[in-house]
């Protein structure tokens, strides 16, 4: 019984986890590692994530530094980079690439929010999956009489408290992401 509601609990904060690594990849108006760390870039017959390539440093107000390990992967690296939906493109010096993020316009900053938004919502979508498929799990034990009405009634109840804490949480994470970018 109260099995189901640890799972329950672990496969929550793991929705919040992925989202808050997916808002911290939306570009806001400081520069964030976050943003490009995990670009995709070809590597020797290799898909791999950039921050495995190269040390990414965080150059206020409006740059990242990318240090290449391996020269060679250079021209790589700044191809992945500009053909990200990041929109942005970088300057080569040997092997340290620069990214210079311009100022975000009114506009892009209602596009960034648009997309913060989606992402929130494929979340709270996955959440209430979790949610249902957690309910039949509790269903499935009554119905085996694992468990008594009382108890069944209760755990849904544990399990909607916890899906409410989960949406809250969400939620604060969304207006922090919203006003990191209007910042």
């Amino acid at each position: 019984m109260l099995k189901i509601l640890e799972e329950f609990k672990v496969q929550s904060a793991r929705v919040i986890d992925t989202f808050k690594k997916e808002a911290a990849a939306v570009r806001a108006n400081r520069p964030n590692s976050a943003l490009v760390e995990n670009i995709k870039v070809s590597y020797y017959d290799q898909t791999l994530p950039l921050k495995q390539l190269c040390s990414i440093t965080v150059i206020p107000p409006r740059e990242i530094q990318l240090q290449v390990w391996d020269k060679e992967a250079v021209q790589n690296v700044a191809k992945a980079i500009e053909s990200s939906s990041l929109g942005i493109s970088a300057s080569a010096e040997g092997n340290i690439l620069r990214i210079h993020l311009p100022e975000l316009s009114r506009e892009r900053r209602d596009e960034l929010i648009k997309h913060v938004k989606q992402i929130t919502e494929q979340h709270k979508i996955q959440l209430r999956h979790l949610r249902d498929e957690t309910n039949k799990r509790i269903q499935k034990s009554f119905d085996g009489h694992e468990v008594n009405e009382d108890q069944k009634f209760k755990l849904k109840e544990e399990i909607q408290k916890e899906t409410g804490k989960t949406n809250e949480e969400i939620e604060k994470i969304l207006a922090n992401k919203i006003k990191e970018i209007n910042d």
